[in-house]
């Protein structure tokens, strides 16, 4: 972007440093420089307050600000939901940054870095170099909202699909596997996902049906491939309930055979939240799929409370690390130290790793680097039914 398009606040109470950032920021191209000399005065600028700016691209602000502290003036940001890139100041040590980084994330602020006075021009630019403009402010149109009955009609009329989304190696470049997504192709309102039917059918107590849904067809959609000559892996996300059904075993044994398909092509993934028990029967369960070939990946890695010594026990093959962990980590310090911890806990537990939410080059070649095994994520393709993917993989395959 343009440096000379964007609108930067300095919020600095030293003059001189405030005159310093500022020089720095126009020799760089900056047209649209203002400062503030304390927290207060920042929050009014932002608010428009006697002013006639359009609106503040990127704050830059220092820690030690007077009247209102720098750390104040990242919560109330965090709070007001400003959709401001943020650069920290400061001249408090390594390990203090870091930990500010870490709690503007936390509040939700678009944090660019944090920087150690004095700072200088090459790496304050770099931090702009992080900002990518908000896309357009307008509300979504709210969703529709079901009933579990309209919900239920909706599985029974099969109108629920699994669409696939390609598991990459990082290493190779090679399609590994394919993580089923549930659609609802509604007759009236089209596509929909996830989030208008499993709040629905969690609330009602009967995520199962869901799940048997597309565990059906998702097995189903692994013997088409399997017949055009494509032997690859499936992923299906199954609710611990479902999985802890006393018929379970049975049925899925039944699923697979019907389809003729080998449990070693079939991972089920639960999230991080949900394997966080000590209940001996679950951990039978994972042990029992595990012992008859299936995968079990851990979904979600990173938003739980783990018990490493817990984690550590549970019979899982692959470790899923959440999209927040991977969207920026290349640029934002604080969140690629958490995605190394991830990595690393993986391979000391020597389990393969998988990174969601894969959104640019720069996040795969940032994976490349850390040695994570495997990445998936709109960088490489969105979710696509299964009729779609051999056209896909060969596209692919030309590439690599």
């Amino acid at each position: 972007m343009d440096i000379a398009a964007l609108q930067f606040l300095v919020a600095e109470s030293e003059p001189v440093q405030r005159e310093l950032l500022s020089g720095l920021l126009r020799s760089a191209g900056a047209q649209h420089v203002h400062t503030a000399p304390d927290g207060h005065a920042a929050l009014r600028v932002l608010d428009g307050a006697g002013t006639n700016i359009a609106g503040i691209d990127i704050i830059v602000l220092d820690l030690s600000l007077t009247g209102m502290d720098g750390l104040e003036l990242i919560r109330r940001l965090g709070e007001d939901k400003c959709r401001s890139g943020v650069i920290v100041v400061g001249a408090q040590s390594g390990d203090i940054l870091f930990s500010v980084e870490t709690m503007a994330l936390a509040y939700g602020v678009d944090l660019l870095g944090a920087v150690a006075k004095p700072v200088s021009a090459q790496r304050l630019q770099s931090l702009v170099a992080n900002y990518a403009r908000p896309a357009g402010s307008a509300a979504a149109p709210a969703a529709p909202a079901f009933t579990f009955a309209e919900v239920g009609k909706g599985l029974q009329a099969r109108e629920f699909d699994p669409f696939f989304q390609p598991k990459i190696e990082l290493e190779t470049g090679q399609v590994k596997g394919l993580e089923m997504f549930a659609r609802w192709r509604h007759p009236v309102h089209g596509m929909l996902g996830p989030s208008a039917f499993v709040p629905v059918l969690e609330e009602a107590g009967r995520i199962d049906f869901l799940d048997w849904s597309m565990i059906e067809k998702s097995v189903a959609a692994c013997r088409t491939l399997h017949d055009q000559g494509i032997p690859i892996s499936f992923s299906v996300n199954v609710d611990p309930g479902t999985l802890s059904h006393p018929q379970f075993i049975a049925q899925i044994g039944a699923c697979l055979e019907r389809h003729r398909i080998l449990p070693g092509y079939i991972t089920f993934e639960i999230t991080e939240s949900s394997v966080l028990q000590t209940d001996p029967h679950f951990l039978e369960r994972l042990l029992r799929l595990r012992m008859m070939g299936f995968g079990l990946a851990i979904d979600d890695y990173g938003t739980g409370r783990s018990n490493l010594q817990l984690l550590a026990s549970i019979p899982f093959s692959e470790l899923k690390i959440d999209r927040s962990f991977v969207d920026g980590a290349s640029k934002k310090r604080a969140i690629g130290t958490v995605l190394k911890s991830c990595l690393g806990l993986a391979r000391s537990l020597d389990r393969m790793s998988c990174a969601v939410g894969v959104e640019t080059k720069q996040d795969w070649d940032f994976l490349q680097g850390l040695g994570c095994t495997y990445a998936q994520g709109y960088y490489i393709a969105s979710p696509m039914p299964v009729d779609e993917f051999p056209k896909w993989l060969v596209e692919w395959r030309q590439f690599f």
